[in-house]
């Protein structure tokens, strides 16, 4: 472990160092909401800020933990004492994410990569301490503390407090419980003046303002950076492999990953690409640079995000270069932690922390029900054929089309697409189209979409999309199915933490003979193939 050092300031400066704190750190400088500013104040006129961050040792570290980092090194510039916290105990505390068995395995790798990042950022370790929650949370004291803290907190409480944080099953461990107890009563054993952590623990920070002061212990500062949606655009999470890129990726899995993230043309919201570019490379560089082909106009480099934001809704930034200008941007943080993980030792730390597992074997062994449900195969997709009753420009979004789309059903089913750039209304209106019908509907500008329009898609001199084209003499509401995969039945609706489409359509493809297939295998509906008009080798979203 690491010392803290202290950075000593005369009496003379302390409003400096106040104003340098505010300036570095608090709103807007990327911190989401901070509670108790004004004891803030009153700290930072007499000493040193005391901050620690804590992270539980579970699934791998991944991209989005340089938005912490990022204040860390704010905290640091500002002159503050900073603790970072492996959480080993809550780990296990949090649903058993990590085996007791692993904690000590899992807590060395985060204090390795967790130090790559930092000196990734060129953040000066000799100014941070490290510390392991084991190290404290077993000893005689802390354990009176969580008793006595246990008889004066409610179930309700202690359960809300954790609903963002640990994860939520139909028959929850009492180890859950204790969770947001535990984490208040860190900021005491730790001895500081300020929690910091992500905007999801706030109702954890609330509870331990209510609490602490119940066993005589003073109520803390809290910080809270935003959250960074993923690229499929919920939050980035350890524990769902398609939404976040690992620190360890390879360049290839960078590409792959940033391929099938979803970003949509002109759309600002639920973007994670454009979210990862505002929240972590911005703060960390002051600048982001779109790159483009010369012909296209060349590199642009902004020194503020409101203006790529702002090109981007206009559609004058592609989501094309958008995404090849984030993989660099990513690849050249990522090279040093990939390079010290390229050691022997550390190859055999993250082996041993995180040992494969063949989870599939597994499940078939003991629940073939669950292992049919996990099954990635086309027909759990709910695809039919729609005819397009009415098409619209969406009220809120100039980028967008608001459709009415028959699909065999009582009403026609509300559609949003973003298509207004490649395709005019007029070629939509009345037409046969391809339908993915169980998908969690989901609101886009206010408009709940109930359902996907299926397109072909091709890059190269500017963007091309195609509709995919019903056999003739198709009827709305009839099923498409992927040839050989006929007699499955489709999921009531598609969970969106599985990603089973977003995995299934890595593999969607048009063919040489603009047949729309996966895996070479073709689309097809009862009266023959899906096509599309000329898209040869293009994707399909």
């Amino acid at each position: 472990m690491q010392h803290i050092v202290t950075a000593r300031v005369g009496s003379t400066a302390r409003w400096g160092a106040v104003s340098c704190f505010k300036t570095l750190c608090l709103p807007p400088q990327n911190l989401q909401e901070v509670l108790g500013e004004e004891k803030l104040k009153e700290i930072l006129k007499e000493r040193e800020l005391k901050i620690y961050w804590g992270t539980a040792t579970t699934g791998k570290p991944h991209v989005a933990y340089f938005v912490p980092m990022s204040k860390i090194a704010d905290f640091l510039k500002a002159g503050c004492e900073v603790t970072i916290l492996f959480a080993d105990l809550h780990a296990y505390l949090d649903n058993m994410k990590a085996p007791w068995d692993l904690l000590e395995l899992r807590t060395q790798y985060y204090e390795q990569v967790i130090k790559a990042m930092l000196e990734s950022i060129e953040v000066p370790l000799e100014k941070l301490k490290f510390v392991k929650g084991t190290d404290f949370q077993l000893s005689r004291e802390y354990t009176l503390d969580v008793y006595k803290l246990s008889s004066t907190v409610t179930q309700h409480d202690a359960k809300k407090a954790g609903a963002e944080v640990v994860k939520q099953v139909d028959h929850p461990l009492l180890s859950g419980l204790l969770y947001p107890g535990l984490q208040a009563l860190d900021e005491e054993y730790l001895k500081v003046d300020a929690q910091f952590g992500g905007v999801d623990q706030r109702k954890i920070f609330t509870f331990a303002e209510k609490y602490l002061p119940s066993l005589g212990y003073t109520k803390r500062i809290h910080m809270m950076n935003p959250m960074v949606p993923g690229l499929t655009g919920a939050k980035m999470s350890s524990s769902e492999e398609e939404s976040k890129i690992d620190l360890l990726d390879r360049k290839e899995d960078v590409k792959k990953k940033l391929k099938k993230a979803f970003c949509e043309p002109g759309n600002i919201e639920s973007n994670g690409v454009l979210s990862f570019v505002k929240h972590v490379i911005f703060p960390l560089h002051s600048e982001f640079v779109i790159m483009k082909d010369a012909k296209w106009g060349g590199d642009k480099t902004y020194t503020v995000f409101g203006d790529l934001e702002k090109d981007f809704a206009e559609e004058l930034v592609h989501p094309g270069d958008l995404k090849n200008s984030v993989e660099a941007a990513l690849n050249k943080l990522m090279d040093p932690i990939r390079k010290k993980f390229e050691s022997p030792e550390l190859r055999k730390l993250t082996n041993a922390a995180y040992p494969a597992q063949s989870k599939q074997k597994a499940t078939a062994k003991e629940n073939p029900k669950n292992a049919e449900e996990d099954e990635m195969v086309p027909s759990r997709l709910d695809l039919r054929v729609g005819k397009v009753v009415s098409v619209e420009k969406h009220p809120e979004a100039d980028s967008l089309y608001l459709e009415k789309i028959d699909v065999g059903e009582a009403e026609p089913r509300t559609v949003v697409s973003g298509l207004v750039a490649f395709i005019p209304a007029s070629e939509l209106q009345d037409r046969l189209v391809v339908l993915l019908c169980n998908l969690k509907p989901q609101k886009m500008r206010g408009i709940e979409s109930q359902a996907m329009l299926l397109c072909a898609s091709i890059e190269g001199e500017g963007r091309r999309v195609e509709p995919l084209d019903p056999p003739a003499g198709s009827a709305p509401g009839e099923r498409v199915f992927v040839e050989g995969y006929e007699a499955g039945k489709p999921d009531d609706e598609l969970k969106p933490k599985k990603k089973v489409f977003e995995k299934l359509q890595a593999d969607f493809k048009i063919s040489g003979e603009c047949v729309a297939q996966w895996n070479q295998k073709n689309f097809m509906t009862k009266l023959g193939l899906i096509t599309c008009k000329s898209l040869k080798g293009g994707n399909i979203s």
